[in-house]
Formats: C-alpha cells, sequence, structure tokens
C-alpha cells in the first residue's frame, strides 16, 4: 500500500505561500505558509499534520492491542503535541484518555507501551516520545 500527498509552494520562505493536497483529498489546496507554522496564521502546518498522524495511529494501534488481548475499547481520546524546537522537532508527547471495560491497570500500561513503540509513525519519528494517560 502506497498513500501519497503533494505540496506546492510559491515564493521565499518567509513571504511565500504554498498549499498541500492529500491523496484522499482531505486536504485539498489546504492553505500553509510561515505564519501558519510560525504564529496564528489560518492553515495548516506540517507539524499539525505529524500531530494529527501520530495521534491517529497510536490511537488505531492501541485499540487493536486491546482488542487482540481480548478487551473492547470503549473510547479512546489521543491528542498529540510536537515541539519544533531550533528548527528540529525534538519530541511528540500522546496524551490518552481512555474507557476500556475490565482491563486491569497493568495489562493496559503494557498495550500503551506496545503502541507507543510499534504504530507505525512512532516507528518514522527520530525523536523522543512520550504518553501519558488516564484509564476509565
Amino acid at each position: 500500500m502506497k498513500r501519497n500527498a503533494s505540496a506546492f509552494w510559491q515564493g521565499t520562505g518567509k513571504e511565500g505561500n504554498g498549499h498541500l493536497t492529500t491523496q484522499s483529498s482531505v486536504l485539498n489546496k489546504t492553505q500553509y505558509s510561515f505564519n501558519t507554522r510560525f504564529a496564528d496564521g489560518i492553515g495548516t502546518n506540517p507539524e499539525e499534520l505529524i500531530a494529527a498522524a501520530h495521534a491517529g495511529c497510536f490511537t488505531m494501534k492501541l485499540s487493536f492491542g486491546i482488542t487482540g488481548a481480548g478487551f473492547t475499547p470503549g473510547e479512546l481520546e489521543t491528542k498529540c503535541d510536537i515541539t519544533l524546537d531550533n528548527g528540529a522537532i525534538t519530541e511528540s508527547h500522546l496524551t490518552l484518555r481512555a474507557v476500556v471495560a475490565g482491563i486491569d491497570a497493568t495489562k493496559f500500561a503494557e498495550l500503551v507501551a506496545d503502541a507507543e513503540k510499534n504504530c507505525p509513525v512512532s516507528k518514522l519519528l527520530n525523536t523522543k516520545i512520550t504518553v501519558e494517560y488516564t484509564l476509565n
């Protein structure tokens, strides 16, 4: 399986602008610029997209793990904070809120650690990855 996206940029890094389009068209010429990346401009940026990808991938991997362990995930909600520092992504921090009936804390912690380490996006990122969670 292959997935793709494309970027178009015109102008300098600071004054220019561009757009991103994904294969699924969920993003279709979605605006990005210096201001959307480093200020509060309207549009998206690479770090926001990486955060969405990591949160989504981790959550789905965890769901498969919970199901494989014989439990049914009720709700899994993950927020991802990507830290960009001096031109490098230095951390991806995942904050998870989970509702999984009948699972004990030790087993859940094991499944979270597995998802953190083994989801495809975690494997791709060459940075510090941390997870904090609450289990209800």
